[in-house]
C-alpha cells in the first residue's frame, strides 16, 4: 500500500480551517474581538509569505482553549465544524479521498494546523490517520501547549518520519497534495508530488520540475 498525503488547508478544504476558527471564536463572542481578529489576520499573512513563526502562531492559536471548560469548547467546535468546514469540503476532494482509498492506498494529512481543529475534520473526511500539533491536556484541562515538533514547513518531514517508522509505512510510490510552499520540503521527498490550487511560488516550482498541477474546487 502506498502513502497518499494530503495537506488540509487550501488542498483538502477549499479554505483555511485555522483562520476560520479564530474567526469563528471572534463571532462567537468567545475571545477579544478586535486584538484576536488582528493578531489572526497578521498570522494567517504571515503563514501565506514563508514568515510565519509556528511556535509563536501555536501559543497564540491554544490560548483560547484554556480558558473556556473543555466541554463547552468542545461544543462550540461542532457548531464551527458544521456551520464553517461542511461548505468547505468539496466533491473534488472527497472523490480524490475515495479514488486513493479504492487503489488500496493509506490515506494520511498533514497539517500545521493544530489537532483541536482538525482531528474531526479528518473523521468527517473518513481519513483515519493524521499528523498535526497535538494539544497538551494535563488533569483533564487544556493547558495552551502543544506536544512535539509542529507539523510545518520541515517538521511536517520530521513527524511522517516519525509516523512512518511507528506504523511500518515507507515512501515507495508516494503521493503528497499541497497548495503551499511552505510544503516544498515533503513535497520534493515523495515519489509522485501534486500542486493543488496552488500558490504563485508552489506554481513556478511545480512547472519547473514537471509536477501536476490539479484543483480540487467543484465547478460552479
Amino acid at each position: 500500500m502506498a502513502l497518499a498525503i494530503f495537506d488540509l488547508d487550501h488542498t483538502l478544504l477549499s479554505g483555511d480551517s485555522d483562520h476560520a476558527w479564530g474567526q469563528f471564536l471572534v463571532d462567537r463572542g468567545l475571545v477579544d474581538p478586535e486584538v484576536h481578529k488582528l493578531r489572526n489576520d497578521h498570522f494567517y499573512e504571515q503563514y501565506k509569505a514563508g514568515t510565519l513563526d509556528i511556535h509563536e502562531y501555536l501559543e497564540f492559536a491554544m490560548r483560547p482553549l484554556t480558558e473556556y471548560e473543555p466541554d463547552k469548547m468542545h461544543a462550540e467546535r461542532e457548531v464551527f465544524l458544521d456551520e464553517r468546514i461542511e461548505t468547505l469540503i468539496s466533491q473534488r476532494s472527497r472523490d480524490l479521498l475515495r479514488k486513493h482509498e479504492e487503489q488500496g492506498d493509506t490515506l494520511l494529512i498533514i497539517t500545521a494546523t493544530n489537532g483541536f481543529v482538525t482531528y474531526p475534520i479528518a473523521a468527517r473526511l473518513g481519513v483515519a490517520h493524521i499528523i498535526a500539533p497535538h494539544p497538551e491536556v494535563i488533569e483533564g484541562r487544556y493547558t495552551g501547549k502543544t506536544v512535539g515538533v509542529p507539523s510545518f514547513h520541515e517538521g511536517k518531514v520530521t513527524r511522517l518520519k516519525e509516523w512512518m517508522e511507528t506504523h511500518k509505512h515507507n515512501l515507495e510510490g508516494s503521493y503528497f497534495y499541497s497548495d503551499s510552499h511552505n510544503d516544498l520540503p515533503l513535497l520534493r521527498l515523495v515519489d509522485h508530488p501534486v500542486a493543488v490550487d496552488p500558490d504563485p511560488t508552489l506554481r513556478a516550482e511545480a512547472e519547473k520540475a514537471g509536477w501536476p498541477i490539479i484543483s480540487l474546487v467543484d465547478p460552479e
